[in-house]
C-alpha cells in the first residue's frame, strides 16, 4: 500500500488562547447574574400555570362548541335561571348578606326544577362536605379549647381550693 498526500501536516503544537473579555461583554456578563433569579422565577410561574391555562382554553372551547350545538330547550331553561337569579338581585336590597344569598339560591332553586338528579347529586355532595368541615371545626375548637382554657380553668380551681 502506498499512501499519496497532497498537503503536508505540520508538526507544530497548537495553544487555544483565550480572549480577554470586552467591556460590553463584562457588564452584559453582570447584567445576565443579576436578572437569573427572576428570569428562572418567570420560567417556573410558567411551567405551573401553562398546563392550567391550557385546560382553561379547553374548558371554553368545550363549552362554545356545547353552545353552538345546545339541546333543545337549553337557552330558555338558562333564560328562566338567569331571570330567577335577576329576581333574587332584586329582593336583595339592602344587605349585603341578602344579596350573597338570594341570587344564588334563587338560581338554584330554579336550576333545581330543570335538573332534579343533578341538584341531587350537587346536595349531597355539599352536605357532605359541609358535615367535614364542620366535624374540622369543632376538633380545632375543641384542642384549643383543651391547650388554652381548660388549663387556666382547671388551674385557678387548683389554687383557689388548696390556697
Amino acid at each position: 500500500m502506498f499512501k499519496l498526500s497532497l498537503y503536508s501536516v505540520p508538526k507544530g503544537q497548537s495553544k487555544y488562547v483565550e480572549e480577554s473579555r470586552s467591556p460590553l461583554e463584562e457588564s452584559i456578563s453582570q447584567l445576565r447574574h443579576y436578572c437569573e433569579p427572576y428570569t428562572s422565577w418567570c420560567q417556573e410561574t410558567y411551567s405551573q400555570t401553562k398546563p392550567k391555562m391550557q385546560s382553561l382554553v379547553q374548558w371554553g372551547l368545550d363549552s362554545y362548541d356545547y353552545l353552538q350545538n345546545a339541546p333543545p330547550g337549553f337557552f330558555p331553561r338558562l333564560g328562566v335561571i338567569g331571570f330567577a337569579g335577576l329576581v333574587g338581585l332584586f329582593l336583595a336590597r339592602g344587605s349585603k348578606i341578602k344579596k350573597l344569598v338570594y341570587p344564588p339560591g334563587f338560581m338554584g332553586l330554579a336550576a333545581s326544577l330543570y335538573y332534579p338528579q343533578q341538584a341531587i347529586v350537587f346536595a349531597q355532595v355539599s352536605g357532605e362536605r359541609l358535615y367535614d368541615w364542620g366535624l374540622r371545626g369543632y376538633i380545632v375548637i375543641e384542642d384549643l379549647w383543651k391547650e388554652n382554657f381548660q388549663k387556666k380553668f382547671l388551674g385557678s380551681l387548683n389554687t383557689a381550693k388548696f390556697g
